[in-house]
């Protein structure tokens, strides 16, 4: 439990609550410059038996049919096909901005059948679609796995997913996305974190670099910039802004908790008012003991076995502990070491601390 706690301490720091500063690229997006994702479906052939059942997966063999179809080769009506190096997946890719036709992408495969590895297959072309329907992007190549798995004589071992696989570079940009960051006077900032501090900081440091009314704010998170209409000069002034360096406001206090896995994390800002904190544990124990009845001789019964449950309850007070007030982090970790608590039981405290008013920072349970 110590050494959890000081690992959240060495991984978010321990620093006052100023938050340094950062360039306005690490800060904000420039509105129109997003990636786009794409979708597509394909077969992955060349596999060593582990491909789609039919039965199952029926829409293997349709897809294998029109592709035979239109490579030329005339299925007979009425003959099933069934391979078993073959199997149908689901493909994923993320288009960047900016991309041009016959940049390369990295493509994702993921089985949507019942294969039972893709290790060793190879993607046949595949178009990848865009959320309008249209063509982006053809996939094909080599799919790489990266597990291993083996089996035997009703025994199997299998070290990662093998069901999923890249293809590095597998895919060729057909068509350009067209960006607006080169249309009208004005661009615009979208901050990653929405915080009216902030967004006045990034607009006062604008105004700064390159004069007054260059910038204005128009909420929380959206920045108006007025920017060159020269698309060489937009770029230069774009360039030349990213590298701003803005103080963001400071971070509000969170405690985030996985109440599934126990895992806690909290930031630099987090402080303890003084409180007490009693956690008693209650152990219920329910033990079995078999019991064999054994009939008089001549009596024409049944042996017979009966369990004998034994139910044993007892309950582990816990002491009162003072904890006093935190104003940084690394009071706070050496407070809540000082419980002995595991991660579980601190879940439990940290949401009675927060209820009583002495956790200052809002709690988050996912």
């Amino acid at each position: 439990m110590k050494y959890f706690i000081l690992a959240i301490a060495l991984l978010l720091g321990i620093s006052p609550l100023m938050a340094a500063p950062q360039r306005l690229k690490d800060l904000t997006n420039v509105g129109g410059v997003r990636p786009n994702q794409l979708i597509g479906y394909g077969l992955v052939v060349g596999l060593d038996g582990s491909g789609d059942k039919v039965t199952s997966s029926p829409f293997t063999g349709q897809a294998m049919a029109n592709m035979l179809n239109q490579l030329g080769v005339q299925i007979p009506p009425g003959t099933r096909l069934d391979p078993k190096n073959v199997a149908a997946v689901s493909l994923t890719a993320t288009l960047p901005p900016f991309a041009r036709p016959g940049q390369a992408l990295d493509v994702t495969a993921s089985s949507i059948g019942d294969a039972k590895s893709l290790r060793g297959g190879t993607l046949l072309l595949s178009p990848l679609k865009g959320a309008d329907g249209q063509i982006y992007a053809m996939a094909q190549g080599n799919v790489v796995v990266g597990g291993a798995g083996a089996a035997a004589g009703g025994s199997s071992a299998q070290i990662n997913q093998l069901s999923v696989g890249r293809i590095p570079a597998g895919a060729t940009v057909e068509r350009q996305v067209q960006t607006a960051l080169g249309d009208g006077e004005f661009i615009n900032l979208e901050l990653r974190e929405a915080d009216f501090t902030t967004a006045n900081r990034v607009m006062q440091a604008i105004n700064k670099e390159f004069g007054p009314s260059t910038a204005r704010a128009i909420d929380g998170s959206l920045i108006e910039v007025r920017a060159p209409f020269d698309s060489n000069q937009r770029v230069q002034f774009l360039s030349r802004m990213e590298n701003i360096a803005v103080d963001p406001a400071e971070v509000s206090p969170v405690v985030i908790i996985n109440a599934r896995t126990g895992s806690i994390a909290m930031n630099r800002a987090v402080t303890l008012a003084p409180c007490a904190v009693s956690h008693g544990n209650l152990s219920v124990t329910v033990n079995n003991t078999p019991q064999v009845s054994q009939p008089n001789a001549l009596s024409g019964g049944q042996t017979t076995t009966t369990n004998q449950a034994n139910i044993n309850i007892s309950s582990a007070g816990g002491r009162v502990m003072n904890v006093p007030g935190s104003g940084n982090l690394s009071s706070v970790v050496s407070a809540l070491n000082a419980l002995g608590a595991t991660p579980q039981d601190l879940v439990s405290i940290l949401q009675a601390m927060k209820s009583a008013g002495a956790l200052q920072a809002d709690l988050q349970i996912i």
